[in-house]
């Protein structure tokens, strides 16, 4: 098993998976289908292509900054009506979660694939954002060690460095959400195909990393799981 791992942290984020019509939501973290679609930009792939090597990866995401929820009243004009014509005016509640960081992990025994995703977030096809077009990422998703071989998903999420802003209290702990079959909270985001928009469910399990024990948080060294 070989992990690899991404920083998304930015000004604004947005891992709607439940958005309908006028309420545009957010999760607490990136949702599966969101950090995917990320990676298809990062390797050039159109919306028709293939993603069933992606989607196989398990996703993990710890919360290095849990962020602020956030609402913006929005509105647009001239909207084309399912039914047929032009609505002038559309008003929406969109939510973002602003100021947020997650450190996130890929695993998978694929090596190869993980090296070929880990150089295409250096040097990507498309432009990355972080759910939202308008919100692009406040720092470099690419992590120079973030290729994590022979290391589980767990492993490697509690023991990569947590990094504070100067003069940055550190919290008490850092949520952790790992793709579990056995978890008992059940996301819609394991996508199936961006073509027809098309996702399936997939389980997850909430946890915490205590970190009141660490005197040093720039080298975090907690015992990493089985997961």
């Amino acid at each position: 098993m070989h992990t690899l791992l991404l920083c998304l942290a930015g000004p604004l984020q947005s891992w709607g998976v439940q958005s309908r019509f006028s309420v545009r939501d957010t999760g607490l973290e990136p949702s599966k289908s969101g950090v995917v679609g990320l990676l298809c930009a990062a390797l050039g792939r159109p919306r028709s292509a293939p993603i069933a090597d992606l989607a196989a990866l398990r996703l993990g995401v710890r919360a290095d900054r849990e962020g602020i929820m956030a609402r913006d009243f929005h509105t647009a004009q001239q909207v084309l009506k399912a039914g047929g014509g032009i609505k002038n005016t559309e008003p929406s509640n969109r939510y973002y979660l602003a100021d947020a960081a997650f450190l996130v992990g890929l695993a998978g025994d694929d090596l190869d694939l993980l090296r070929a995703l880990h150089a295409a977030l250096r040097d990507p096809v498309w432009p990355l954002y972080l759910g939202r077009k308008a919100f692009v990422p406040g720092e470099p998703l690419w992590l120079e060690d973030g290729l994590r071989e022979d290391t589980k998903l767990c492993a490697a999420l509690e023991t990569y460095p947590w990094h504070p802003r100067p003069g940055q209290k550190p919290p008490d702990r850092l949520r952790l959400v790992l793709e579990d079959e056995n978890g008992n909270e059940v996301r819609p985001d394991q996508p199936l195909s961006f073509a027809e928009r098309t996702f399936a469910p997939r389980r997850v399990t909430t946890s915490f990393i205590d970190l009141s024990g660490f005197e040093n948080l720039t080298g975090l060294e907690t015992p990493g799981g089985e997961l």
